[in-house]
């Protein structure tokens, strides 16, 4: 009996944790602005040729801008425990594909387990 109690408690508390854990719409955003701009600087921008070095600075100047259409393009299933991110990303720009990454977040952290890019 007391076995079980102990684990009924256990139970409760991770629960506890893991809702106070989940993270919110903004540490989304701030995630996906990073992945995005490391993913344009990194496999965009170096496509670029004599243009990298002003593509970069682009990426850069434009966190703002990116973080908004994240935002504006996500969508969030909120579980209590954790959450789901769905992001679907096009720009009319040539060589950028349309992106759709699914994103779990939960204990302050999030890890992608969906990215598909299509041209």
């Amino acid at each position: 009996m007391k076995a079980a109690v102990g684990a009924g408690i256990a139970i409760l508390g991770l629960g506890a944790v893991m809702a106070l854990t989940n993270p919110g719409e903004s540490a989304y955003e701030n995630y996906a602005e990073d992945r995005l701009s490391t993913y344009l600087k990194e496999d965009v921008c170096s496509e670029a040729g004599l243009l990298q070095d002003p593509c970069e600075s682009l990426v850069e100047s434009s966190q703002a801008e990116l973080q908004n259409l994240i935002a504006s393009n996500t969508e969030r299933q909120n579980f209590l425990l954790f959450s789901i991110y769905r992001t679907e990303l096009s720009v009319p720009i040539p060589g950028v594909p349309a992106i759709k990454a699914q994103t779990l977040g939960v204990l302050t952290r999030f890890h992608t387990y969906e990215l598909q890019e299509e041209t």
